[in-house]
């Protein structure tokens, strides 16, 4: 289940090499991991080392196929674990791993190393071309733009969260976690028009994102925090 610590970047969904994110465009990080996965905690501390950058959106998503191996993660949800198999099934894979980083649903690597993960945001951000998006009033507002996408509402807890491991790989080890993701909803689907969608409102202490993503496991086209 786990891959191999060597950097392996992959094009997914016609992905093309833009200029750097910035705040208004972060680039989308999203690593897949698993509290019962011993390969996973350097992952995990890169993805932290990542959180408070305002140009990058890290989401930590936690799989559920470690669950019967002596550790049931604390955070695991068969949607997260869904959305790595649509990633898979996008990019010609037939399988998953774990850890294993995704970076605007264009690029796929390991992960374990902050150097390779720089690398693959620089070579893989898809740059400010895609449709605006306005949150007001309660609700997000897409711009007009090209092609069709889905709009997933992403909702995650900015804390550091230590975790003490009781069981399987890693018992015994306190594995800190932050931008956990707790919720992914899909809001509904773009045409190129501009369209309008109200945001239900958060539980306490969550965070809010939304990711505009072109087909089932596709390339990123637009992200913002909310």
């Amino acid at each position: 289940m786990r891959l191999k610590p060597l950097l392996w970047l992959a094009a997914l969904a016609g992905a093309m090499p833009a200029a750097a994110a910035d705040v208004a465009h972060p680039a989308v990080v999203e690593l897949y991991q698993s509290q019962g996965c011993s390969s996973c905690p350097p992952a995990d501390a890169v993805l932290n080392g990542l959180a408070d950058r305002p140009d990058i959106l890290a989401l930590s998503f936690a799989v559920t196929y470690w669950d019967n191996l002596g550790w049931k993660d604390t955070f695991a949800a068969p949607a997260f674990t869904q959305r790595q198999w649509d990633y898979a099934r996008a990019g010609g894979r037939g399988n998953v791993a774990t850890p294993q980083v995704i970076v605007n649903g264009r690029g796929v690597l390991t992960g374990s190393r902050r150097a390779d993960v720089d690398a693959a945001v620089a070579q893989f951000d898809r740059g400010p071309s895609g449709p605006s998006l306005t949150f007001a009033d309660g609700s997000l507002s897409v711009g007009a733009g090209h092609g069709m996408a889905t709009l997933w509402l992403v909702r995650y807890d900015p804390r550091t969260i230590p975790v003490p491991i009781r069981a399987g790989e890693n018992g015994g080890r306190t594995i800190p976690h932050r931008n956990i993701v707790r919720q992914l909803v899909k809001l509904g689907a773009w045409s190129g028009r501009p369209a309008r969608f109200p945001i239900p409102a958060s539980s306490p202490g969550l965070r809010s994102a939304v990711l505009l993503q072109a087909g089932t496991g596709g390339a990123i086209i637009a992200s913002s925090r909310l």
